[in-house]
């Protein structure tokens, strides 16, 4: 038997940390599907089954992976939540929103030089 350890976070500030036995040799998808009678995650199995169908919703250790992975004694099985912006979109809000370049990143100007560059 070896033991991983399992992170999903269902919204921004929230994580839900699970420590999981399975069998030698087991795979990712193995590992979700033990995941699916854990109380703490009973409201957020569409999410579990979603993230088993796409293959950027895994990961282990921050890199993306397969369902068919097999597992080692002491990963880090990540699920990962869909993206609702995008965080280069965002960046550039948040950006406008400082006010001209004349706050923030760009605080401290050349003189003549443009604002953002």
């Amino acid at each position: 038997m070896m033991q991983i350890q399992c992170l999903y976070s269902p919204s921004a500030r929230q994580l839900i940390d699970l420590r999981l036995t399975l069998p030698e040799g087991c795979t990712v998808f193995d590992a979700i599907q033990s995941l699916k009678s854990c109380p703490e995650l009973h409201d957020h199995l569409k999410v579990l089954e979603t993230s088993c169908e796409e293959e950027r919703g895994l990961g282990i250790w921050g890199r993306i992976v397969q369902r068919t992975t097999p597992l080692k004694p002491g990963d880090r099985l990540e699920i990962y939540r869909p993206l609702f912006v995008d965080p280069k979109m965002a960046r550039k809000k948040r950006f406008k929103g400082q006010g001209k370049g004349r706050t923030g990143l760009f605080a401290r100007r050349r003189i003549g030089a443009v604002a953002g560059y």
